[in-house]
């Protein structure tokens, strides 16, 4: 089997899965197999296109999605940073790496009323989206930068290379495969994030909305949100799994 048609298959694959799921979805709400609480596809899709609600939609989405891609941005910045420090500066690694573990091990819903102490809480969604990321990306790029081989160091130190220039064109394009694959990966943590940052009190957000829609029992307007968040994050992911594949097929 090709690479090309490889790649079809799956992709046909996925959208049948998709399609299975929403067909599930709207058997279950139109039968009330699961209760009131879950209602047809069809009622949620009729619910985002209602005119009357695209104005509350649109300002929820716009504030999470700038919280998801700054938290995505900045936790990626200060992942490769960190990994980065650690590769050049050897002695640091074992402090950076266990430093990152006692962030990941500290559960971000616990950390989500501390930061609304220290900051602003518009400032929570991100913040709790960028600690996410950072350790996903910390984690791909230190992984990634030991995938250049002995024998490939080696000749860049025969040849007089400088350990700077040994970093940036060795190391540093070595781990670009895993890079984006932890890219990819941090793409759901950065929504995971922001929701749960934006339950916590944010003044607008799509997790804003879920938590109204929970305490007043709006059911289609929960699944709406929900449904919203699943798609975008579903899209962001399939494209860098994408361009993962263009960067595996460059430098792997």
């Amino acid at each position: 089997m090709t690479l090309q048609s490889e790649a079809v298959h799956r992709l046909v694959l996925g959208a049948v899965g998709v399609g299975l799921f929403l067909a599930i979805w709207q058997v279950i709400g139109t039968y009330r197999l699961a209760g009131m609480t879950w209602p047809p596809l069809t009622d949620v899709l009729a619910f985002i296109a209602d005119p009357s609600k695209q104005g509350l939609f649109v300002r929820a989405m716009l504030a999470s999605f700038a919280s998801v891609a700054l938290g995505y941005v900045v936790g990626i910045l200060s992942g490769v940073a960190a990994a980065m420090l650690g590769q050049v500066l050897p002695i640091m690694r074992p402090g950076l790496d266990r430093l990152v573990a006692v962030i990941h091990a500290v559960p971000l819903v616990a950390l989500a009323p501390v930061f609304m102490v220290l900051a602003n809480r518009d400032l929570t969604p991100p913040a709790i989206s960028a600690l996410g990321v950072f350790y996903m990306i910390y984690v791909a790029t230190t992984s990634g930068l030991k995938a250049a081989s002995h024998t490939h160091r080696d000749l860049f130190t025969a040849l007089g290379s400088s350990p700077t220039s040994r970093f940036l064109r060795l190391e540093l394009p070595a781990a670009l495969p895993a890079l984006v694959s932890g890219m990819k990966l941090a793409i759901p943590v950065a929504f995971i994030g922001t929701i749960v940052g934006e339950w916590f009190g944010a003044s607008r957000g799509l997790g804003l909305l879920m938590v109204s829609a929970m305490q007043n029992f709006q059911i289609p307007l929960l699944w709406s949100a929900v449904l919203i968040v699943t798609t975008a994050s579903l899209a962001l992911f399939g494209l860098m799994s994408l361009f993962e594949r263009l960067v595996y097929g460059r430098f792997q």
